[in-house]
C-alpha cells in the first residue's frame, strides 16, 4: 500500500473488545492466522488507526511458530512488514522464525535519557548556544559523518563489543555501561555475517544522529509533571526546573543495509523451508536455520553499533555542556538514566500454557518493559521499581519517562516506543512550512535547529498522535506506569 493511499477506516467489524484498551481480531478474521491479533489502544486511538495496522498485525499472526498473540501497541501505524508498534514472539523449537520486517531497517533505533543538576534558569539564557553547539558536535541529516575515524578492523571491534568498545576508548564510564540494555553489548554478534557494503555504509557514522525522526532534545522537569516522586528520584529526577537530555537514533545506514541484505536472502530461501507468507515484506527464515542464525548474528552487530553510536553522542553532549558552562560534566551530574532499544529481536523466557519456553521476541517500534520480577536483568537501583522506559513524543509536545510492570509479561514485556505518526511525511510537508514552524516553536519557548526545513515540517507535532492518549492506554493496560512528563526547550533535529 502506497504511503499516500493509506486511509483511516476505524477497526474492522470483526474486532472484539476484550477490555477498555485491548481489542482482538480472532483467528477467523483471516485465513492462515495461527494466533489472534491484539491491539492495545483506547477508543480514540483505535478509531484513528490506519487500515495498514489491521492488515499487518494479522499477517504477522500467520507466521510460523508465533506464540499467544500478535500485538500492536497504541502508537501503532503502518510499517514495513510488521506495523510500527508491532510485537511478536516465536518458538524456535517449533519452527519459529526471525524476520527483518519484524525488526526494522534502523536496527536498535533506541532512546537514552541523561540527567543533569542544572536548572531551567541557568540553561534557558544559553539554550541557543547549547543547541547550536550540539548541532556542530553531533552531525545530523542524511549522509552525515561522525568524528570517530576508525579502520575496518576497528569497526569489527565496534560490531562485537558495542558500547563496551566505547569504554575501552574513553567515550564511556563503567556507570554508563551498567545503565544500557544488555550492558551495551549483544554477545552473539559476528562481523563475518555482515556484508562489505554494510561495513562501508557504517564505518564513518558513529556519533551521528542521522535524519527522519531522530533527535537530541534538551528538556525541562516540572513538579506538576512528576507522577511518582519516589521512583523519579531513584532515576535521578528530583527537582522542579531540572534539565535532562534525551537522544533518539540507531544504527543508521549500517543497520539498513544489513536488513536489506537478509531480506533478499530470506526471499530466496523460504521455499527450501516450505514457508509461505502473505506479504513479501515479512520474508523470514527459521530462527534455528543457518540463514536465521546468520541474520541474528548480523543484527546483533548493527545493534552493537547503535549502542556505540548513542554512547559517542553522549560523550559529545557532555563535551558541549562542559564547554558552554565551563565546568566538568561530572560536576553537572550528567548521568545516564537508561538506554533502551527499539527495532530488535531478543531471546527471552516466558511461560506459555504452563510451560517455560525460550522465545524470540520481535519488537518493531516498541520497547522492552521489564517489571520488578525480572529485576536481575536490570541495574541494581531499578530492580524494585522496574525498567525505565523512555517514550519519545513530538518535538512540540514532549516525552515521557515510564517504568515497566510485572503485568507487561502479558505483552512479552513490551510497550510503546513513542507517540506514533498519524500523518505521512509527505502530507506533513504539504500542511506545514518548516520556517514557520521553527519561528512558532521559538515563540513558545522551544529552540530547534534542524538539518533542513523540510525535515522540520515532517516532524511537526500535528503529524503525531496525542502522547497523553498513548500513555493513558499503556497505563490502563497495566504494562507501564508513568513517572514524569518531560517538556522540550531545545532540539537538534536530523
Amino acid at each position: 500500500m502506497d504511503e499516500e493511499e493509506r486511509v483511516r477506516v476505524g477497526p474492522p467489524d470483526e474486532i472484539n473488545r476484550v477490555n477498555d484498551v485491548t481489542w482482538e481480531l480472532p483467528l477467523s478474521y483471516k485465513k492462515g492466522m495461527k494466533v489472534p491479533a491484539r491491539i492495545i489502544a483506547n477508543e480514540e486511538l483505535i478509531g484513528a488507526m490506519d487500515e495498514g495496522v489491521f492488515e499487518q498485525v494479522t499477517n504477522v499472526a500467520c507466521l510460523p511458530g508465533i506464540q499467544r498473540y500478535s500485538f500492536c501497541m497504541p502508537d501503532g501505524h503502518w510499517g514495513y512488514g510488521f506495523p510500527i508498534g508491532g510485537v511478536a514472539a516465536f518458538d524456535p523449537a517449533h519452527g519459529g522464525v526471525i524476520s527483518p520486517g519484524g525488526i526494522g531497517f534502523d536496527i536498535n533505533c533506541g532512546m537514552r535519557l541523561i540527567t543533569t543538576n542544572l536548572k531551567i534558569e541557568e540553561v534557558k539564557p544559553k539554550i541557543k548556544e547549547l543547541v547550536d553547539e550540539l548541532y556542530k558536535y553531533v552531525p545530523a541529516g542524511v549522509g552525515c559523518k561522525g568524528f570517530v575515524k576508525i579502520s575496518k578492523d576497528e569497526f569489527r571491534e565496534v560490531m562485537k563489543n558495542g558500547a563496551q568498545w566505547c569504554l575501552q576508548k574513553g567515550y564511556a564510564t563503567l556507570d554508563d555501561i551498567e545503565h544500557i540494555e544488555d550492558r551495551g553489548k549483544i554477545a552473539v554478534a559476528n562481523p563475518d555475517k555482515v556484508s562489505d557494503k554494510a561495513i562501508k555504509r557504517g564505518l564513518d557514522q558513529i556519533g551521528t544522529l542521522g535524519s527522519g525522526n531522530h533527535y537530541l532534545e534538551i528538556q525541562e522537569v516540572r513538579t506538576e509533571n512528576i507522577y511518582d516522586a519516589d521512583m523519579a528520584a531513584v532515576m535521578g529526577i528530583k527537582e522542579n526546573g531540572q534539565i535532562v537530555i534525551m537522544v533518539h537514533c540507531g544504527s543508521r545506514g549500517f543497520g539498513h543495509q544489513i536488513g536489506t541484505d537478509y531480506l533478499v536472502k530470506f526471499l530466496q530461501v523460504m521455499p527450501k523451508y516450505n514457508i509461505e507468507i502473505l506479504d513479501k515484506e515479512l520474508a523470514c527464515a527459521p530462527f534455528n536455520s543457518l540463514e536465521g542464525q546468520d541474520y541474528y548474528a548480523a543484527m546483533a552487530c548493527a545493534a552493537n553499533m547503535a549502542f556505540a553510536n548513542r554512547q559517542v553522542i553522549t560523550y559529545r553532549i557532555r563535551e558541549v555542556f562542559s564547554k558552554v558552562f565551563k565546568r566538568p560534566w561530572q560536576e553537572m551530574e550528567m548521568n545516564l538514566v537508561y538506554d533502551v532499544a527499539h527495532n530488535i529481536a531478543k531471546l527471552e523466557k516466558y511461560t506459555i500454557d504452563g510451560k517455560e519456553k525460550e522465545l524470540l521476541v520481535h519488537r518493531k517500534g516498541s520497547t522492552r518493559a521489564f517489571g520488578p520480577k525480572r529485576g536481575k536483568d536490570l541495574p541494581e537501583e531499578y530492580r524494585r521499581i522496574g525498567q525505565p522506559v523512555i517514550l519519545g513524543g513530538s518535538m512540540e509536545t514532549g516525552s515521557y519517562l515510564l517504568v515497566g510492570t510485572d503485568k507487561s509479561d502479558e505483552t512479552f514485556c513490551s510497550t510503546a516506543h513513542g507517540a506514533g505518526r498519524t500523518m505521512s511525511r509527505a502530507a506533513a510537508k504539504r500542511k506545514v512550512r518548516g520556517e514557520e514552524l521553527q519561528k512558532d516553536m521559538e515563540k513558545r519557548g522551544i529552540y530547534v535547529h534542524g538539518s533542513t526545513m523540510a525535515g522540520l515540517a515532517e516532524e511537526a507535532g500535528c503529524a503525531y498522535k496525542d502522547i497523553e492518549a498513548v500513555v493513558d492506554s499503556l497505563e490502563a493496560a497495566g504494562i507501564t506506569k508513568r513517572i514524569v512528563a518531560l517538556k522540550p526547550i531545545g532540539n537538534v533535529k536530523g
